[in-house]
């Protein structure tokens, strides 16, 4: 089989990738002819574990390419993917769809036999039918089926979620369009992945209902863990009690400063203002989206509290830029409100991350970047971790002491025991532990 995918951002590229696996001949489109040029040499433009592999193997056994344009590819294309961004529409919280519709009258101009449109970018309720408009406006004659086939791929370990997915959601309203799509993951077939077939809205409201219903449950332990430093509770061990309730699941119960990322915070958003817009308000999605955004601005009081209530003439050492690890996605991390917020009080930020410093630094001014976890230490009047790569897991304790003018840790991750930080002599603070 053949496709092209419009975008090679990381949906996009992530995708063509994982289908080109499967035996696929792919095409992945991108305008940016640098971009495409940049890929021909082997150079990834996104940090995904294992992805560098992927495209190298594939490009080299043709079964990937990459073009500025989707002509001549679409030609003789089975599908053709949109997987282009769509972010928060400045000044109302909608999802843009701008990215979506101009895709889709390009698509409506190049296609010359039937082809499977399909939106692989999350998109509200609504937007196959107005994609297969604008088709039909900007190409009366041709033949065409659109289909919704969101992606449930977590930053970080997004190859293992597009090979062994939990499940596979497809919404189209041919048979003719199903087929194509059970053709192409029919290598998913073979380990038994459950294929959910359903229409247009419903699989484009799925998306959003998933992210939504992941977010309240982080924004919920963390609520909890609120509660249990007030009581003298412990969150991790309540969350491990939760958890291994099969009703619940331990995924998604770890307490911290807050969601961020490329998903959850738009995807909420969108998903509230549909809602709001159909007189059906989602109260407690739009609670969770209130409620996160609140907690990521405390975070740097509770720096702030551990250092004595002030910072100002202050050095604070940060570990952990991106929104999480194994990613060097920037987007809605806590240290982009933690930070700045830092500075406002006249704090002197040290910062390093293992993969995020260079997309920092697009967002973050008037920090010094080092060179690791230690150099970010030295003579800082304390620490804060707010990213849990691995390789702050293990830190050596005794140096960290050492290299720290005050022994203050914060940690916003809870990699720590509380009782071996303090009895080691820190001024240790975490969240929802005593």
């Amino acid at each position: 089989m053949k496709i092209v995918v419009l975008g090679a951002g990381y949906v996009g590229l992530v995708s063509a990738a994982c289908f080109a696996e499967f035996g696929v001949h792919v095409t992945c489109v991108d305008p940016v002819q640098e971009k495409i040029d940049a890929l021909h040499r082997g150079e990834i433009p996104i940090f995904e574990p294992g992805l560098d592999d992927l495209v190298a193997r594939n490009m080299k056994n043709g079964n990937l390419q990459f073009a500025p344009t989707m002509n001549p590819a679409i030609n003789d294309a089975d599908a053709v993917f949109i997987a282009v961004g769509t972010p928060t529409r400045r000044g109302d919280g909608h999802a843009d769809l701008s990215y979506v519709y101009a895709a889709a009258r390009e698509i409506a101009q190049s296609i010359s036999r039937y082809t499977v449109i399909v939106t692989k970018s999350t998109v509200p309720v609504g937007t196959g039918h107005e994609i297969a408009r604008l088709v039909r406006e900007t190409n009366p004659a041709a033949e065409f089926d659109v289909c919704s086939n969101p992606e449930f791929l977590r930053e970080g370990s997004a190859i293992n979620d597009f090979m062994r997915p939990d499940r596979v959601v497809i919404g189209c309203e041919s048979e003719r369009a199903a087929d194509v799509m059970k053709k192409l993951y029919r290598p998913l077939y073979l380990i038994e992945t459950p294929m959910v077939i359903a229409n247009l809205e419903t699989a484009e409201l799925t998306k959003y209902a998933a992210n939504a219903f992941l977010a309240a449950k982080i924004t919920f332990i963390n609520e909890i863990a609120d509660l249990c430093e007030k009581v003298g509770a412990d969150v991790q061990t309540v969350a491990k009690g939760m958890g291994l309730d099969g009703r619940i699941g331990r995924k998604f119960l770890h307490a911290g400063p807050g969601y961020g990322g490329s998903c959850f915070p738009k995807d909420t958003l969108a998903l509230a203002r549909t809602a709001q817009d159909k007189g059906v308000p989602l109260r407690l999605v739009e609670a969770t989206i209130d409620v996160n955004d609140r907690r990521k601005k405390h975070m740097a009081q509770r720096i702030i509290s551990a250092c004595g209530g002030d910072v100002g003439g202050k050095t604070i050492a940060i570990l952990g830029l991106t929104f999480k690890p194994n990613t060097d996605d920037m987007r809605d991390s806590v240290s982009l409100d933690v930070i700045p917020a830092l500075q406002k009080a006249g704090a002197t930020i040290r910062a390093y991350d293992p993969e995020g410093m260079k997309e920092a630094q697009k967002s973050l001014t008037d920090v010094v970047w080092c060179a690791d976890a230690y150099d970010t230490m030295k003579g800082a009047d304390g620490l804060a971790i707010l990213t849990e790569w691995n390789e702050f897991r293990a830190l050596d304790i005794d140096k960290v002491k050492s290299l720290l003018k005050t022994p203050v840790l914060v940690d916003l991750r809870n990699i720590y025991k509380p009782a071996e930080m303090r009895a080691a002599g820190f001024l240790y603070s975490s969240i929802g532990r005593g």
